[in-house]
């Protein structure tokens, strides 16, 4: 019973400082190790946790590292690596990134979302609010929207994913893949350059034809993967 000692290890060893998140489906709470100081992110929810289990043994430097994963029936618990930066959603609210810090960050999210695609997982809500810059390394965060491709499906089983962002097969029209990572980091290119939707003003020069690219409505018009995407940037 992992799930019930993990539950009382937690109570029992970390202290909470502050509730980030809570919906539906759970909640997500920054934490402190008693003994050592160190701080946490905690993640309650109901729900598929398969890709934070498959993350288990994963270290990458644009990945938080999942410390703890347990899951009885559909309740999960994970603790993970709390990443200390500045998260992109905030900071765009005060000026856009260049080209050049434009052209590396999304380099390294590829990184990231290779990794995760690797393993057969998509993100399905890669947007600003869920990036933390730490120093010079970009983190993407939460895989609450994660889900593992199963290719006998037609469809996702579950709707998530931020509006905008999104791409349109996770609205139900068909089963979302690393197709759909990739049409929202080409949604979010564009925002890091201009602070709009590609929809409502097209990032200029390569860029723009990089984005427009990504964002095909159709997914096999876009980059087969991400490391096209890489050699392309």
């Amino acid at each position: 019973m992992y799930y019930s000692w993990l539950s009382k290890a937690l109570k029992e060893e970390f202290e909470i400082i502050k509730r980030l998140k809570e919906s539906e489906r759970g909640t997500v709470t920054l934490v402190r190790h008693r003994n050592t100081g160190k701080r946490f992110i905690l993640r309650s929810f109901t729900g598929d946790a398969e890709v934070y289990h498959r993350l288990l043994n994963c270290t990458c430097p644009n990945l938080p590292q999942i410390c703890e994963a347990a899951s009885q029936g559909d309740q999960n618990l994970v603790l993970e690596e709390y990443i200390q930066g500045d998260n992109m959603g905030t900071m765009l609210q005060e000026a856009l990134f260049t080209p050049k810090e434009t052209r590396r960050i999304l380099r390294q999210l590829c990184g990231a979302l290779w990794v995760l695609h690797s393993m057969g997982a998509v993100h399905r809500d890669v947007k600003p609010e869920n990036i933390v810059l730490r120093g010079s390394d970009a983190v993407l965060i939460d895989f609450d929207a994660a889900r593992i491709h199963k290719d006998s499906a037609e469809n996702d089983t579950c709707v998530l994913g931020t509006i905008g962002f999104a791409a349109p097969e996770q609205y139900g029209f068909s089963q979302s893949d690393a197709c759909s990572d990739i049409y929202s980091l080409g949604v979010l290119m564009n925002v890091m350059l201009t602070g709009k939707h590609p929809s409502s003003q097209l990032a200029p020069g390569r860029f723009g034809r990089i984005v427009t690219r990504c964002t095909q409505i159709t997914p096999k018009k876009r980059y087969k993967n991400v490391l096209r995407l890489l050699d392309e940037l």
